[in-house]
């Protein structure tokens, strides 16, 4: 299993913008992108972006060579389902010790 870890990590807050201030002046952070619904945050090594919703906690993003197949085998595992969005694409998986990622290809 070859699976590897990408550079992005996605937050959601009920307020985007009031969370990318306190990582700008907090942190550091560059806002290089406003969305409708998203905020970028881009580093030299981490992509951060934050999305409008309730907050989950930070969501990993996993690159897989099968996503569906992955699904059935996290599931199996024990992993729960928390938003499954194909026509995005992302599903966000959670893992039996609390870590949220995002299954892509």
């Amino acid at each position: 299993m070859a699976n590897t870890f990408g550079t992005d990590i996605l937050i959601q807050a009920l307020d985007p913008k009031a969370a990318a201030g306190f990582y700008v002046k907090e942190l550091g952070f560059t806002i290089t992108g406003e969305h409708d619904r998203w905020i970028d945050l881009h580093g030299d090594h981490i992509n951060l972006f934050i999305e409008e919703g309730p907050a989950l906690g930070p969501v990993l993003e996993v690159t897989v060579a099968d996503v569906e197949e992955a699904k059935a085998r996290l599931v199996a595992s024990g992993c729960e389902i928390v938003k499954d969005e194909p026509e995005f694409p992302r599903c966000y998986v959670k893992d039996p010790y609390g870590l949220i990622y995002n299954l892509t290809k």
